[in-house]
């Protein structure tokens, strides 16, 4: 669906240097599959969804949405767009914005009021919809910024540190809105610094910095499998009875609070073995979970493998 070929963006100021914010990133985008992006500040995700919208030219290679060059493609087609900081004229009341991005969004006149009544409940809006912009809240704004992109169902959907702002109960709810929003015609890109929110989200992560693309990982079942086949683990492990059992099943755990100790293991079935070890002898388990998240792990190793190529 989206495709990236060697793409490179050059920003050439009239004065000073040349700052290189993409470089020779190559990455495809299979219709209906949800990506995430992550990196440090200055890594290049900003350009890379401005040139993935349109709103830029790559200085070399080239992207591609659905075979058409993007700008073409949000002609056509439309492409749903949440920016990290949302501007809505702040005079504006809340129903009033959702009309006028549904007329934007191609609705037509009589039936904008409809679609902007359905927006306003599906995202807590209705009781905020008489307030002017200037009014409302940070996660309200926000909430309101994504309600304008989903107007007219685009198979694209691009969202910029969409959960900034929200309160843990709408962060939960934004996580069942994008599970409402898969299908097989359609792409979702989110680019966040929340990586346990891609984690949750996300099919895959594109991991950039200093414009590079540094690697692409699975998440969930997907990340597990791959951090079994790769380097030694460290999980934490909460007994409510037995730690005795379980320092003996792993002589190399480390202690890390009462009734909790952090263990190493070469991959899923040593884990699994050595706690088969420690129930038997009379641990109880409460609790295993990675010290590291997969995809922080991930994250980690490929910001630490770019510092390395750069030196």
């Amino acid at each position: 669906m989206i495709r990236f070929e060697a793409v490179s963006k050059i920003y050439r100021p009239f004065l000073g240097r040349a700052v290189t914010a993409v470089e020779g990133l190559s990455l495809d985008i299979a219709a209906g599959e949800v990506l995430g992006i992550a990196g440090p500040n200055g890594a290049g995700k900003s350009t890379l969804i401005a040139l993935l919208l349109g709103f830029l030219r790559p200085s070399a290679g080239r992207v591609r949405v659905a075979g058409l060059p993007p700008r073409r493609y949000v002609e056509r087609h439309g492409v749903g767009y949440l920016a990290e900081l949302v501007h809505v004229p702040p005079r504006w009341r809340a129903h009033e914005a959702l009309v006028r991005y549904a007329v934007l969004a191609g609705l037509p006149a009589r039936e904008a009021r409809a679609a902007a009544a359905r927006a306003a409940e599906r995202l807590g809006l209705a009781e905020h919809r008489h307030k002017r912009v200037k009014a409302l809240s940070k996660g309200t704004l926000q909430r309101l910024g994504l309600a304008q992109a989903l107007f007219g169902e685009p198979r694209v959907l691009v969202l910029d540190e969409p959960t900034h702002g929200l309160d843990p109960v709408w962060t939960r709810r934004f996580r069942d809105v994008v599970e409402e929003l898969r299908g097989p015609d359609r792409t979702i890109v989110i680019a966040s610094h929340n990586l346990d929110e891609l984690e949750r989200l996300a099919d895959r992560v594109a991991i950039l910095d200093r414009g590079r693309l540094q690697r692409v990982v699975g998440v969930g079942a997907r990340a597990a499998a791959d951090a079994d086949a790769g380097a030694p683990q460290r999980y934490r492990v909460v007994v409510a009875a037995g730690e005795a059992a379980l320092r003996r099943a792993f002589p190399d755990a480390r202690l890390v609070a009462p009734g909790e100790l952090e263990v190493r293991v070469d991959g899923l079935a040593a884990l699994n073995g050595g706690l088969a070890r420690a129930i038997a002898a009379g641990a109880l388990v409460a609790a295993v979970a990675p010290a590291r998240s997969p995809l922080e792990a991930h994250f980690h190793a490929a910001l630490g493998a770019a510092g390395e190529g750069d030196a």
